[in-house]
């Protein structure tokens, strides 16, 4: 059976009548299964994760694409997230059945009908990426969504692939294949936003830090706390609990305490054994070993879990 996730963001986390209708949008596709919903009014974003065939998670990204670019008009939007279109970012993440170069195919049929049916700005990232300036995120991002409605028309290096070279509300969208990614945020005890794009600046990999960490420093809606903000790209290269002490020992150096650390959507179970081995030291620990896994496994509802 092939199955695809997919995990569009959207650039709307303050009202809920369109975070649901949203939601909704893709609920509403048969073979789709929503998993999950996370909307922050801070960043002013929404995370959906969704999964199903490749045929049914394609059709329930264009409608999500459709209702977001209806409801949400970037020319008033505000937010602390990066972002560059009402629908910022559509991954898509082979699951079962199914390989990377398939999910990239769907990355681009996509592409090319929102491009053509919605009059939406395009452009194609990570593994669907044509260009290889266009393989990371932030990249694509660059000068948000004000900077690329420039640049979109006079600089033809920031030509979409597919669409208009010309955003209107709804932005432009940036849609890629992937593996799996764990969004992960560290909350320090602290005003100071200076200390926590301090962390996130030595971090990220792009400035020399971590292996496939991105990272940035961000506000919250409470004026005395403040966030590292972080996308983990591979937790096999670098593991959750790694990130989660280095920011620890970097704010400790300052004098300043965790809070809290925030998943934000959803993780696979690999990420979560890696950890636990490492604080249990239990060193034979493997995702084979979790009761709900062989459950799955053995009601043939799921592939044997990789050994993390």
């Amino acid at each position: 059976m092939q199955l695809v996730e997919c995990v569009p963001n959207f650039s709307e986390g303050r009202r809920p009548e369109v975070v649901a209708a949203i939601r909704d949008a893709a609920a509403a596709v048969p073979g789709v299964t929503v998993l999950d919903l996370h909307a922050d009014a801070t960043h002013n974003r929404m995370v959906l994760t969704f999964v199903g065939g490749p045929d049914a998670v394609v059709e329930a990204a264009f409608r999500c694409v459709q209702q977001a670019a209806r409801l949400i008009d970037m020319t008033e939007q505000q937010g602390e997230h990066p972002r560059i279109g009402a629908t910022d970012v559509i991954p898509f993440v082979p699951v079962s059945g199914i390989d990377m170069d398939a999910c990239v195919a769907l990355a681009n049929r996509l592409g090319e009908r929102i491009g053509s049916e919605l009059q939406i700005p395009v452009y194609l990232y990570s593994r669907a990426a044509r260009r290889p300036e266009r393989v990371r995120l932030p990249d694509v991002r660059r000068g948000q969504f004000e900077g690329l409605r420039e640049a979109i028309e006079t600089d033809a290096d920031r030509a979409p692939d597919f669409g208009p070279a010309r955003m209107g509300t709804a932005g432009a969208t940036a849609i890629g294949a992937r593996p799996f990614l764990v969004a992960y945020n560290v909350n320090l005890a602290t005003s100071d936003l200076s200390l926590a794009k301090r962390i996130a600046k030595g971090i990220r990999e792009s400035s020399g830090g971590l292996k496939a960490v991105q990272a940035l420093g961000m506000a919250t809606d409470d004026p005395g706390v403040v966030q590292v903000s972080m996308n983990l790209l591979d937790t096999s290269v670098t593991p959750m609990h790694v990130v989660y002490e280095t920011v620890r020992d970097q704010a400790a150096e300052a004098g300043v305490e965790v809070i809290e650390s925030e998943l934000v959507g959803l993780l696979p179970l690999d990420a979560l054994v890696s950890t636990a081995r490492a604080y249990i030291k239990a060193g034979q620990l493997e995702s084979s070993q979790i009761v709900e896994a062989r459950l799955l496994q053995s009601l043939g509802t799921a592939e044997p879990p990789p050994n993390a």
